[in-house]
């Protein structure tokens, strides 16, 4: 693959944008919406275009986008009206329409997992296998390239619940990050065959953040009537590590003995490999998922220095755990690793990058609790 993919990785120089919110889970939207006015409204924009301009595969528009997303919140308003009002507070504070922002938070339904960008990566290590004791989570995100712009980090506080630090960016709910519980949640997409109509994944996702224990991390995960389901790595800082496999109606729990897991977006479970939507289009997840694991193996002792060259490793590339796969002439296929973090749960720190990691420094941020 020629260099040019690298040579023309974005550089960012500044970390990516801060926004601390604290308070009503209402106010807390408002407060998120008015400091990241400029990229929501960006990646509203972003993401009607890319609707629009892929109808014929998608059979839908962004209107139509729009009143398919509106069944969706019954679901989410009955069982987590106070995550609806944080999207009521995000659309307030960008001065958004608040079915805009919906749609954002049920794309990967309402498209029918259309865009099966899957290319995120997570992994995590405990103190068995790091050199400082310490318990490591770490997640690649990959998504859109025009998305990138977009990234930002959570620091709230709501009246509540923990308060939490987390990663996100448009007008996403909060979801990959760790709370002042000690607990970290990173999320990959998975393709299961029974998605239906009902509360959205990052709903979901965004309720696992205000779990005081392990066992009622995953009990979010697995709430009844929900619309599919995602990968959530689920790590606590005792060093209890789960990979949550999860489908709209089934799911499988894997733990490790080794002090070391990871996952990419496909599933591992024999079980839920027999849901698995369209398992020929997820190679590049399997390489990436037997590379992770392999660098995993190869050191005895982790440190923070040795999983972020995990981050960074082209082997496959462009469809490599840092992701550079931008050119492909389908606007669908096109993605890029746009953040790439480390939580250290024993020190409560989340060192982040803005774009790839091979390429961008590494911010960090405190657990302000």
């Amino acid at each position: 693959m020629p260099n040019t993919l690298l040579q023309n990785t974005i550089i960012h120089n500044k970390p990516p944008l801060l926004i601390e919110a604290s308070g009503s889970h209402r106010q807390m939207g408002r407060q998120i919406g008015e400091a990241g006015r400029e990229p929501i409204q960006k990646s509203i924009e972003n993401a009607r275009t890319l609707i629009n301009s892929s109808k014929e595969t998608l059979l839908l528009d962004w209107e139509q986008a729009k009143l398919q997303s509106r069944k969706y919140l019954p679901f989410a308003e009955e069982r987590y009206p106070q995550y609806v009002d944080e999207l009521r507070g995000i659309a307030e504070g960008a001065n958004v329409p608040f079915d805009d922002i919906v749609v954002l938070n049920v794309m990967e339904a309402v498209t029918m997992d259309a865009l099966h960008l899957t290319r995120c990566t997570s992994f995590a290590v405990n103190q068995e296998r790091t050199e400082n004791g310490h318990v490591y989570a770490a997640h690649n995100e990959d998504w859109t390239p025009d998305d990138e712009d977009g990234v930002m980090v959570i620091s709230a506080k709501p009246e509540k619940e923990p308060p939490f630090l987390a990663m996100t960016y448009g007008g996403l709910l909060s979801n990959v990050g760790f709370n002042a519980y000690g607990i970290a949640q990173l999320i990959d997409s998975v393709y299961p065959n029974d998605v239906r109509i009902g509360i959205p994944r990052l709903v979901v996702s965004r309720a696992v953040l205000a779990s005081r224990r392990i066992s009622g991390a995953m009990g979010r995960v697995l709430i009844d009537h929900r619309e599919a389901g995602y990968n959530h790595l689920l790590v606590h800082e005792s060093g209890e590590m789960y990979s949550v496999e999860v489908s709209a109606k089934k799911f499988e729990v894997l733990s490790t003995t080794d002090g070391a897991i990871a996952h990419t977006n496909h599933y591992l479970d024999p079980q839920m490999k027999l849901i698995e939507k369209d398992p020929h289009e997820l190679l590049s997840s399997r390489v990436r998922y037997f590379r992770a694991a392999r660098l995993l193996r190869q050191k005895e002792k982790h440190s923070l220095e040795s999983l972020q060259a995990i981050q960074q490793d082209h082997v496959n590339l462009p469809n490599s755990i840092c992701n550079h796969n931008t050119e492909e002439e389908y606007p669908l296929d096109r993605e890029k690793t746009i953040s790439a973090l480390v939580i250290d749960l024993t020190e409560r720190k989340m060192h982040i990058t803005w774009g790839n990691p091979c390429k961008n420094q590494y911010h960090t941020y405190c657990l302000n609790a």
